[in-house]
């Protein structure tokens, strides 16, 4: 019988390809986020650092991989049980995890040997061990398309093989790459633009802005789902719900303002938005816009509305298709929550301005809209629904 696996190995990519200073300052902060979402999920492990991977000790390690593959950075987790760093070891290690198969399954080797002074390589051991394989466990073998790939690492004191590896989300860990404010509205694209951020190694601070009588409590409450989702990916940065009350911004809008009324609610959100981050220390706002998904979202008038903040405007999802957005919030479970239209339309007139100009935009507007809009923003109130919140 199959001895259990006893470690978790955990792979990154970009961060390999910083400098060795970059680099290292990248691990610790990974290894970091790693022992949080492990705290957060009630997982006992212990994170161990080398240069070339992170392993996870003293773990339940299919559960652990399945929790370390949702935090930005990491590129794999696998299960994987330990054996000697040698030929022997590895093919014999890897017969093992396979008897756990159906015997009908498909399978292939892959084995990495980065050390040359062995005197072995990874072709070796996926040759041998898949001869043995199919002599004393079965199976057939299928290098393009397998029902399972088997994986062996040799590294300098230790082997380690697999037979489930769980993709991350790549990119960076978060807390590299400084702090962004993020507005969502708990529809399907902004928690995607969040997500983005984060896996691009972004503390997000997620910005709601309440729309009073045009939003509602339901839009509200989908916001805080979102946000508290996105949260587990990351749970020892600030990430805590941020709300506006933007009820009364939002009604002088309407009531004094005619066909581009939607870019004047957009910009004033924005100056909130400004407001909140000169507070949080961001070097940044986003939102999960597109490129001429709505009215609001042409060319021309995303650049009238980004010239109301001196902060750069991201748009994480500028050119996303709308079917890839919604298969990014299906796999982060955030699609559920997004069902409801989010009170924007009700806000938008019945001949919206798709070309405006930044003249006719600011000649409309009242000449207070925006301080009114910076203070309301200083009367943000953080939501948090984590029992230790």
């Amino acid at each position: 019988m199959a001895r259990t696996t006893d470690v978790v190995v955990v792979g990154y990519g970009e961060i390999g390809t910083k400098s060795s200073a970059v680099r290292r300052r990248m691990l610790d902060r990974l290894a970091e986020n790693l022992d949080a979402v492990l705290r957060d999920r009630e997982f006992d492990a212990v994170v161990r650092q080398s240069w070339a991977r992170l392993y996870l000790d003293g773990a339940v390690p299919d559960g652990c991989a399945r929790a370390a593959a949702d935090v930005p950075g990491v590129v794999w987790s696998r299960p994987a049980r330990r054996c000697e760093p040698t030929l022997a070891a590895l093919v014999e290690a890897l017969c093992d995890v396979a008897r756990a198969a159906p015997p009908d399954e498909t399978f292939a080797v892959r084995a990495s040997v980065p050390d040359a002074n062995r005197d072995f390589t990874g072709t070796d051991v996926e040759r041998d061990a898949g001869r043995e394989i199919l002599a004393r466990v079965g199976g057939r073998v299928d290098l393009d398309d397998p029902d399972r790939v088997y994986r062996a690492e040799c590294r300098a004191d230790e082997g380690y093989v697999s037979a489930v590896q769980y993709d991350g989300p790549g990119g960076l860990p978060v807390g590299t790459q400084g702090t962004v404010v993020a507005l969502v509205s708990g529809g399907i694209d902004s928690p995607v633009a969040a997500w983005q951020l984060l896996r691009r190694g972004c503390r997000v601070v997620p910005l709601y802005v309440d729309l009073g009588a045009y939003g509602g409590v339901d839009h509200r409450e989908r916001a805080v789902e979102t946000v508290e989702r996105l949260r587990r990916r990351a749970p020892n940065v600030d990430g805590r719900l941020r709300v506006v009350p933007g009820g009364p911004v939002v009604e002088r809008v309407v009531d004094e303002i005619d066909d581009t009324r939607i870019l004047s609610l957009r910009r004033a959100m924005l100056r909130m938005a400004a407001v909140v981050a000169e507070r949080e220390g961001a070097h940044a706002l986003a939102t999960g816009e597109a490129v001429g998904q709505k009215s609001s979202q042409t060319g021309p008038n995303l650049a009238v509305t980004d010239a109301v903040v001196d902060l750069p405007v991201h748009r994480p999802l500028l050119t996303w298709d709308k079917a890839d957005v919604v298969a990014c919030a299906r796999e982060l479970g955030t699609f559920d929550d997004a069902t409801l239209p989010v009170g924007c339309e009700r806000v938008a007139p019945t001949h919206p301005e798709t070309a405006a100009t930044r003249h006719a935009v600011e000649a409309a507007e009242p000449g207070d809209l925006f301080d009114h809009a910076a203070r309301v923003a200083h009367d943000v109130e953080i939501v948090d629904r984590r029992p230790d919140g």
